[in-house]
């Protein structure tokens, strides 16, 4: 412990065993720290329960970013057989949030429209609980 209370370290470790025994859904759940930036890393039942898990720890620990590697394990009824094709996923483009930034802003510059920031706010649901609140440094996904 330091002599302002515990480590960013020790802060980070607490929140993920505090998580695992919430019983969302997740197993293996590990964080990486690189100075105030946490790399989520385990397996999840769903992808609301990624999400979930998520929220849990922006909620308990305080970063610069929470990058979230959760992997969602597809259940061995929901897998594509053979005669299935495998779909095309949109193409989107990564963008780091800058200082000054906004979703609408965002919205603005690759749509067109301010008014359609929550299309961002929605594909980004693993690391935004509010669209209002984005940091400077997270890699935001801005789908076509």
């Amino acid at each position: 412990m330091g002599i302002f209370g515990k480590s960013f370290d020790q802060k980070v470790q607490e929140a993920v065993a505090a998580i695992g025994k919430m019983g969302l859904g997740i197993r293996d759940l590990r964080a990486k720290a690189e100075g105030k930036v946490v790399t989520l890393e385990g397996q999840a039942d769903s992808l609301d329960i990624k999400g979930r898990v998520m929220a849990e720890f922006n909620k308990m620990v305080n970063t610069e970013n929470t990058v979230n590697k959760i992997q969602v394990q597809q259940s061995p009824a929901v897998q594509p057989g053979p005669a299935l094709t495998p779909q095309k996923t949109p193409e989107e483009t990564i963008y780091e949030v800058q200082k000054g930034d906004t979703l609408s802003a965002l919205a603005q510059r690759f749509y067109g429209k301010a008014s359609l920031y929550m299309k961002i706010f929605e594909a980004n649901r693993d690391i935004l609980n509010n669209p209002d609140l984005i940091k400077i440094g997270q890699k935001l996904r801005i789908p076509k």
